[in-house]
């Protein structure tokens, strides 16, 4: 730590005045043992350590810089460092880098219509039913604070897999801003197989007025997906769609703070953490696996492999 001390004020002050006035101060250093010590070979294990803390964090970089140690350890593990977690930790704490902290967002973007038909519960809170992807999909929209005003962003957001296959960003929190990820989830089914078709699927959201609205009740209808509402003042009618927009607040959002200038930025960014959430971010719902990896693994365990025999 002295020599640290002493390497960072060198250039302004020269090794022996230091020398001096740490010796006077309890701290006794001669200036030879401190060019005895900076003349020592760096040993290969204090090498290897800094190659490792070096690769840490170009790892928590490339991962938004909101890995904690545990999603860190993961993380390297998959990038072929053999590392510990309790090592990962002690590395991580001499980089200085730490996992980004969710906090609470409580504004109420959601106001229910009263009067409106609402769709029946099919879900009861049982997030863990879900044997494959489509069979259940959760929706809800937050909002995003710029410079030019509120913008909001709705997701639909697919159970099994924790994929995020629909968003939107508006300016206006009407109905279009629901049923356009609604309609962007079904694209992204439909462009990946043509023939697909939402059989059996279920669409759960909040009691919100956009979601209980004549216009998105029909899309749901056209599509053939049956439509699922929480129960209204159940704080868990909908916690996994919300735990998804917590963490987009907190890994795309709060992030760089108040910073946002519009809609069009927030947009961008709201695509780059998307495609990294689904393609590379690890969650431990899954396996430590992203999305995409978890829905392709699913699916090569269910492709029967060909008989040989009849090849």
């Amino acid at each position: 730590m002295i020599v640290a001390y002493i390497d960072e004020y060198r250039d302004r002050f020269g090794v022996e005045p230091i020398c001096a006035v740490l010796t006077e101060h309890g701290m006794k250093i001669a200036p030879s043992t401190y060019y005895t010590h900076k003349a020592r070979p760096v040993s290969d294990a204090v090498l290897e350590e800094a190659y490792l803390v070096n690769a840490l964090v170009t790892l928590w970089q490339e991962n938004w810089g909101v890995y904690g140690v545990r999603k860190m350890w993961h993380a390297a593990r998959r990038a072929g460092l053999q590392v510990g977690r309790d090592q990962v930790g002690r590395l991580m704490a001499i980089a200085g880098i730490h996992g980004a902290v969710r906090g609470r967002h409580r504004t109420v973007t959601t106001r229910r219509d009263e009067a409106a038909v609402r769709h029946p519960d099919l879900v009861h809170r049982g997030w863990d039913a879900p044997t494959g992807p489509d069979q259940l999909w959760v929706a809800d929209f937050s909002y995003v604070w710029t410079l030019a005003g509120f913008v909001y962003v709705a997701f639909v957001v697919d159970v099994f897999s924790r994929r995020v296959l629909g968003w939107r960003v508006s300016t206006s929190k009407h109905t279009a801003l629901v049923t356009d990820a609604l309609r962007q989830a079904l694209n992204v089914r439909t462009r990946r197989e043509a023939h697909w078709t939402p059989t059996g699927l279920v669409h759960h959201s909040d009691a919100g007025s956009q979601y209980t609205s004549v216009a998105f009740t029909a899309e749901l209808i056209a599509a053939g997906i049956a439509g699922s509402i929480g129960t209204v003042g159940d704080a868990l009618d909908n916690a996994l769609c919300e735990s998804a927009i917590g963490l987009f607040k907190t890994e795309a959002i709060d992030i760089a703070g108040p910073a946002w200038a519009d809609r069009r930025e927030v947009e961008w960014q709201v695509a780059r953490w998307v495609h990294w959430y689904n393609h590379q971010r690890l969650h431990s719902s899954i396996g430590n696996l992203p999305p995409i990896e978890y829905e392709h693994a699913h699916r090569q365990a269910k492709t029967v492999a060909p008989n040989p025999e009849v090849a």
